[in-house]
Parts: structure tokens; C-alpha cells; sequence
């Protein structure tokens, strides 16, 4: 839950155009809206509806055509690609649906691999750092594995791990769950509202309505449009509703 009044980001009147030949496409007409330190928020949109066009611009992936984006407090519009790079490693942590692993890279190399980046950081200290993160996610024993060793829920883990090496302001999941089945999904979410509970801020897409009953709130886009934003009555907990599900058969 949002303990703070301290807006993580800040999207102002953003647009995003695309030209298709003689053709403008506006997959972002003019969306404003702030997410809080310790929010968790879904964003929810059908196909077409702009969701993956905002998710690349809160990743700094994608510049707006027009409006601002503050991160932490830094407007992002005049940054050059460069410093856009710098400042979303040591901002954002991403986790994707399909684990983005590398399948000759150990569990623990897979983490320390945001860490790279930042000449400040010793070997000595990534280790320790990548070592704390794995323990985070509970797979410290896993930490020599390859991802072909690994469930498809340890290798999100390994992802969710990488993803808060760095100490992020803010988790930006992508569809996070949807390559798990239904009770490693849960698992996942479990992971993701203890994550929040301990003060992360978590930026969730999601084309699945469930996911939003674990979160405080919920932005829906529809054709490039804000259409909605919502805090959630009454939020579920992921660990009740997984165990709720049948016992798994041998």
C-alpha cells in the first residue's frame, strides 16, 4: 500500500504518433497520470489500446512525440540515449514474460548482469549483491543452475531477482505470469505483493483482469486513452487464493 506521497513517475499529457506511410497511427493521445512510492498498479488495455506503446515509454524504450515523463523526480524528454540507458538501469527493473535468460548463464551471473554496467560496483560486490538478491526470491540454492535446469517459476524468479539487483524505484512487469501455469502464476503474484508489502513500487501490464484484484489500483487504456483509473476495494491475497487450489496429483 502507498505509504508515501512521493510520485515514482509522472506521465503529462503524453502523446505518441507513428507514421505508416501516408498514414498517422496515435497510439498515445494525451494520458496523464502519477504512481506513488509503494503503489502497486496494474495497467490493462485490449490489444491495440496503446498498453505496450506506454509500457515501452515508462521503460524508457520510447520517447513521447509530445508531453512529459518525470522518473524519480527527472524529466526524461531532453535526456539523450546514453544518459535514457543509464538512468533506466539504475531505475527500473524489468521483468518480462518470456524470463529474457541466457541459457549458458548461471542463475547468479543472470542477476549480476545489471550490475555490469555501473564501474563502481566491484566484482567482489556484485557477487554479494546478485547473491542477496537470489535470496530475496528464495532460490540462493539455485544460484549455479543453468536456466534449462530451472521451472519455468525459478526462471521468472531469476528474472524478478535481476530485476531488483540494482534497488530499482520502481518493477515494470510485462505479462509477468503469462507463460506460467495457474498455480506457478500465483506463486509469482505471491512474490510480487510480498516484494510490494517491503515498499516496492510495481508497474504491472497485464491484459488479464484477475492480476487486478492483487493490485491497489488499476489504469485501463482504451484506443491511446486514459479510460479509467481505480483503487481496488477490496485486494485479494495471492497466497489465500493459491491455497485454495487443489492439491497438485502426482
Amino acid at each position: 500500500m502507498t505509504e508515501s506521497r512521493t510520485a515514482i513517475l509522472d506521465i503529462k499529457n503524453v502523446k505518441r504518433d507513428f507514421c505508416m506511410g501516408a498514414e498517422t497511427i496515435h497510439a498515445l493521445r494525451s494520458v496523464s497520470f502519477s504512481i506513488f512510492a509503494g503503489e502497486f498498479v496494474t495497467i490493462m488495455g485490449a490489444s491495440g489500446s496503446g498498453k505496450t506503446t506506454l509500457l515501452n515509454t515508462l521503460g524508457l524504450l520510447d520517447k513521447p512525440t509530445s508531453g512529459e515523463y518525470i522518473l524519480d523526480g527527472k524529466p526524461t524528454y531532453k535526456l539523450k540515449k546514453d544518459a535514457l540507458a543509464t538512468l533506466r538501469n539504475r531505475k527500473i527493473g524489468f521483468v518480462f514474460q518470456s524470463f529474457n535468460l541466457l541459457p549458458r548463464t548461471s542463475a547468479l551471473e543472470q542477476v549480476e548482469l545489471p550490475l555490469l554496467y555501473n564501474s563502481e560496483i566491484s566484482s567482489k560486490k556484485r557477487r554479494t549483491m546478485a547473491m542477496a538478491s537470489l535470496e530475496r526470491v528464495g532460490l540462493a540454492n539455485r544460484s549455479d543452475h543453468l536456466p534449462s535446469q530451472l521451472s519455468g517459476g525459478q526462471q521468472q524468479r531469476v528474472a524478478i531477482a535481476r530485476a531488483l539487483v540494482n534497488n530499482p524505484v520502481m518493477i515494470l512487469a510485462d505479462e509477468a505470469t503469462g507463460a506460467l501455469d495457474e498455480r506457478t502464476g500465483y506463486e509469482i503474484m505471491v512474490l510480487f505483493q510480498e516484494l510490494n508489502k517491503q515498499g516496492k513500487t510495481i508497474v504491472f501490464v497485464t491484459h488479464n483482469p484477475e492480476i487486478t484484484e492483487f493490485s491497489d489500483r488499476t489504469i485501463k487504456l482504451k484506443d491511446g486513452r486514459l479510460f479509467s483509473d481505480t483503487a481496488t476495494e477490496n485486494i485479494k491475497s495471492a497466497a489465500e487464493a493459491l491455497a485454495k487450489l487443489p492439491a497438485q496429483q502426482d
